[in-house]
């Protein structure tokens, strides 16, 4: 009798649960005369950061951040074909293409049916969300078109929609290049500065037509939107297992019941997102960093919002997209406020200027942009000899090239683990496109038959040139051995360069260096030694001259003969106290954020070192300004422009001061706080200290607030990205820092 009372309890029970069950009609589209919420959902995962990109993808080393990429798209998959009214976008290929090589037959059929539908969409389609200041505008093309080449060949389709939501201030050559010239509809992002997003929010202009291009105006003009807030979910509305909103609690029979406060909640937030947003349509982007580990939280609360939302009828909710929304946004005939130029730099308060990544982890920068360089001799090379699937060619230095680029990778933001992951990935690249671009050449040799050889010649590169070490051009050559120096040039124009190799014996090589280089040997003198007659020595033999002062062992004057321009100028180093952040702002200088606490300069330890080495080519003038900065500077005959470079380091901390190495150029020019930088290595625009075009700048920050990323050429046709700061000076600057995140 018992058992038979318990089995009738249980069955009741279930006839209980089972006469509540809701089928939340999620179907709703866009109903004019209402503000429309287009809930988009999404995750961002970064391609590394605090973990590298295999331990983001599989889930380990969760001590130092909960993220398993390979949960995301588990869940998500299945939580989409559990309702087809269901969407979500995808932005991460690096992330995604590994998962898709783990997916059966079965699972790869589902989810081109969920891209064939609109159910997923890959936004951005990227191999990662690249940063805009670091990388230079040949890596942004190259990283987005392996993406867009996996999403073409597997699904057949082709983003429609920039997404640039978390890179740290975004980039005039992002909007035109990377943007309209892409094929984009539109370009979304969140981090602009501050005060600029203050002044939008009041004026309604989060939400604009962006002309990155002053030379192509119009014609490369695109639909941008910058989010009011950030690229998260309004705040009360996250939906992972342990977020702590309010789930949608609909079940009256239990306690909490709360879905008339959470139905105002939203139309409360819906109202204030469209009193700073033009028309009636007002996005809301539902996830954020590695969400939807566990999609069902997210999917089962946005079923129900959407379902009582709309019940209640003062607004309407409906799953979007971001390219529904774009069409939306385009159908309404709304006219749109101009936007020219960029978003840098950027603050998201008074004293954090987000331009200390600028610099940071500059031999990773060097790195990357080395590789770049070299990546494309390599492919041009791999062509030549016919490109061939098999292993060694240049795709996993193309891979981690494109991983590199990443707003946490190349920026310098990253863990020093991950920054370690990266060189990893890039040496690996290297080393295989090395052996492709030895047997390219050997093959191009061989099949020109220079110098009558029929067997296979061995091609050995110098990777080290940066620390002047090569093995090759060491050897000993006294015993009637010889040297081959083979030079690539892999741009499409003549060019003219020295090229520079180290040797033990240089006597022994001048005859081979001179038919490569036509050069010859280069005789050297010290200051110390030769002395002048008037103070000064002047080194250059072409139509630009330096003047040096042999008592203070400085730079004083340039003369080009051509132009007739002759002004003086001084060099200095100096460095900025890092601040550790003060009691009402707590804000410390570090990876992202540059903050000085004070200029100090950086004094010889007595009397500069010059040395002078004069050729028939090119002067060069060594500079040792203390024991961990020294200096070459080489005035070439046939060009106007002086080459500087510089070794710095190990910078001393001892004290526990993070320190940021500049060096200043002061010279007479009267600039009037104008001066031009370049946009990723193409395009320049016109700066104006303390000032920014779109709103009226109060100046927290005087010296972090005017630094800007540029690309300068540097050593051996590579370039490198840096930090520019003028008052009448160029400077670059090198980070010792304590990095925190």
């Amino acid at each position: 009798m018992a058992i038979g009372l318990l089995f009738l309890a249980f069955f009741s029970a279930v006839l209980c649960v089972e006469s509540r069950y809701i089928a939340y009609n999620t179907s709703q589209g866009i109903v004019p005369g209402k503000i429309n919420v287009h809930m988009v959902p999404h995750t961002h995962d970064d391609v590394g950061w605090l973990k590298t990109i295999d331990q983001y993808y599989v889930g380990s080393n969760n001590s130092i951040q909960g993220a398993c990429v390979q949960n995301v798209l588990d869940s998500v998959i299945q939580a989409l074909l559990a309702d087809k009214n269901r969407k979500f976008i995808y932005v991460e290929i690096a992330f995604f293409q590994r998962w898709w090589r783990d997916q059966s037959e079965s699972v790869k059929s589902a989810v081109k049916q969920l891209v064939s539908s609109g159910q997923l969409e890959f936004i951005n389609g990227g191999m990662c969300m690249h940063d805009e200041a670091a990388s230079h505008y040949i890596d942004m093309i190259d990283q987005t078109t392996i993406g867009h080449r996996f999403i073409k060949q597997k699904f057949g389709v082709t983003p429609r929609i920039g997404w640039q939501i978390d890179p740290f201030g975004h980039s005039a050559v992002q909007a035109y290049l990377l943007g309209a010239e892409v094929g984009f509809d539109s370009l979304f992002f969140a981090r602009i500065d501050y005060q600029d997003r203050a002044k939008r929010k009041n004026e309604k202009s989060l939400e604009f037509v962006w002309w990155g291009s002053k030379t192509l105006g119009s014609s490369a003009q695109i639909f941008s939107g910058a989010f009011p807030e950030h690229y998260e979910p309004p705040r009360g509305f996250y939906f992972e297992v342990n977020d702590d909103s309010p789930i949608v609690q609909d079940d009256i029979s239990l306690f909490d019941y709360n879905v008339e406060e959470r139905v105002n909640d939203f139309v409360a937030a819906a109202v204030s997102q469209a009193n700073v947003t033009r028309t009636n349509h007002i996005m809301w982007t539902m996830g954020t960093d590695f969400k939807y580990q566990y999609a069902h939280t997210w999917f089962r609360n946005m079923d129900k919002l959407i379902h009582y939302v709309n019940k209640d009828g003062r607004v309407n909710a409906l799953y979007s997209t971001p390219s529904i929304y774009t069409d939306a946004k385009h159908a309404t005939n709304e006219s749109w406020p101009i936007k020219t130029n960029d978003f840098f730099p950027y603050a998201d308060r008074a004293n954090a200027y987000w331009t200390g990544y600028f610099t940071s982890r500059p031999s990773l920068k060097r790195y990357v942009r080395f590789l770049s360089g070299y990546h494309l001799a390599a492919r041009q090379l791999e062509f030549f000899k016919g490109r061939n699937n098999l292993r060694p060619n240049t795709d996993n230095l193309a891979d981690a090239l494109a991983v590199a680029q990443h707003h946490d990778a190349v920026s310098g933001t990253e863990k020093q683990h991950v920054a370690n992951d990266y060189a990893k990935r890039l040496s690996i690249g290297y080393a295989e496109a090395e052996a492709m671009v030895g047997s390219s050449l050997a093959y191009l040799i061989e099949s020109s038959d220079i110098g009558g050889r029929n067997s296979m010649t061995n091609f050995e590169q110098c990777a080290l040139l940066n620390i002047s070490y090569c093995p090759p051009s060491e050897m000993d050559f006294s015993h009637g051995k010889s040297l081959v120096v083979v030079v690539y040039n892999s741009l499409g124009w003549k060019r003219e360069d020295v090229v520079r190799i180290p040797v033990s014996l240089f006597s022994a090589l001048c005859h081979i260096v001179t038919s490569v280089c036509s050069s010859s040997a280069i005789a050297s003198m010290s200051l110390t030694s030769a002395g002048s007659e008037n103070g000064t020595i002047e080194v250059g033999q072409g139509n630009l001259k330096l003047i040096y002062s042999t008592d203070e062992g400085k730079l004083t004057q340039y003369i080009n003969s051509r132009s007739l321009v002759e002004a003086s100028l001084h060099q200095s180093y100096s460095f900025y106290a890092g601040s550790n952040g003060t009691d009402k702002d707590p804000q410390a200088s570090g990876a992202y954020v540059f903050r000085p606490n004070g200029t100090f300069p950086i004094s010889s330890e007595g009397q500069d070192t010059l040395t002078v080495l004069r050729g028939p080519i090119l002067d060069e003038v060594h500079q040792r300004i203390n024991p961990w900065i020294y200096q070459v500077t080489r005035v070439y005959k046939a060009k106007e422009h002086a080459e500087v470079e510089f070794s710095i380091g190990p910078i001393p901390v001892d004290d526990g001061i993070g320190k940021e190495i500049i060096t200043q150029i002061a010279t007479t020019m009267d600039t009037n706080k104008t001066f031009y930088t370049d946009s990723n290595g193409r395009d320049f625009i016109e700066r104006i200290r303390d000032y920014r075009t779109d709103w009226d700048l109060q100046v927290n920050q005087p010296i972090a607030g005017n630094y800007y990323p540029v690309c300068f050429p540097y050593t051996y046709n590579y370039d490198i990205c840096s930090m520019f700061y003028v008052i009448i000076c160029l400077s670059t600057t090198i980070r010792a820092l304590n990095l925190s995140w």
